[in-house]
């Protein structure tokens, strides 16, 4: 296994410190530097694009810091990172293994100690990596509602938005609310959905064009701006588009 690696940290001569003494032990610890972040609502983004196996994550940064992001994404479950803190300081090691860091490494990082733990991840992760096993795939959607149960087919399924602690499937003809991860959904059906914007995915049959207009002005404190939506068959819709996502949707449109 070549781990994938994506660094976060505020300050860029650590991120680039860090960048190098990866690319100092690839031969003898073989690793793949898939991005970098300064934030971490940059690095909630970077991980879902760049899908990183392990995280070399700084503590003390502004807004959001560290141990608050590892403990978001401990909450997301299976497919996010493995969680490797790298710190000026050795006081949070203890509330680090609170939120299932897998090491703790201190500013200075030697680069023996950066491999040993990259080399502690890939073994842990291939001790415990499940067998291969084919599973059919899936055909519906499972939703409950009160005190029924309703099976929503795959193929009804126009978009899928995430908000809050759920996740809002959308219809022709109305929305349903699942408990499923849209990250979970985005990698077991990457051939009928695709990645529009941080919290969407939308069918790829459902596309019914692109079109330029105001976008954002969202909950999350997102500035309004013009930029690129999809337009949505069957409904009158339209979902922004990320400058991130962009060139995977215009792909698809050409």
């Amino acid at each position: 296994m070549t781990p994938r690696i994506f660094i976060v940290d505020d300050e860029e001569h650590a991120r680039a410190r860090l960048a190098m003494l990866l690319s100092d032990i690839a031969s003898e610890c073989p690793n793949e530097l898939v991005g970098q972040a300064s934030d971490a609502a940059e690095a909630l983004q970077g991980i879902v694009d760049a899908r990183p196996d392990i995280l070399l994550l700084d503590i003390q940064m502004p807004g959001m810091n560290g141990l608050e992001l590892a403990e978001r994404l401990a909450q997301e479950g299976a497919g996010m990172p493995a969680v490797i803190f790298v710190s000026a300081h050795d006081d949070y090691a203890l509330n680090a293994f609170d939120v299932h860091a897998l090491d703790y490494l201190v500013k200075p990082v030697r680069a023996a100690r950066l491999q040993q733990a990259i080399q502690r991840v890939v073994a842990l992760r291939e001790r415990t990596a499940p067998q291969q096993v084919s599973t059919p795939r899936r055909e519906h959607f499972t939703v409950h509602e009160r005190d029924r149960l309703l099976l929503v087919p795959v193929s009804d399924v126009l978009y899928l938005k995430a908000e809050l602690k759920y996740v809002t499937l959308r219809t022709r003809t109305r929305d349903y609310l699942i408990e499923d991860s849209l990250l979970s959904i985005e990698e077991e059906l990457d051939d009928v959905f695709v990645r529009v914007h941080r919290n969407t995915l939308v069918a790829k049959r459902a596309i019914a064009g692109v079109e330029r207009g105001v976008i954002g002005g969202d909950a999350d404190g997102e500035k309004t701006q013009e930029g690129w939506q999809v337009i949505v068959k069957d409904i009158n819709e339209r979902l922004p588009i990320s400058r991130r996502q962009w060139p995977g949707v215009k792909a698809l449109v050409k």
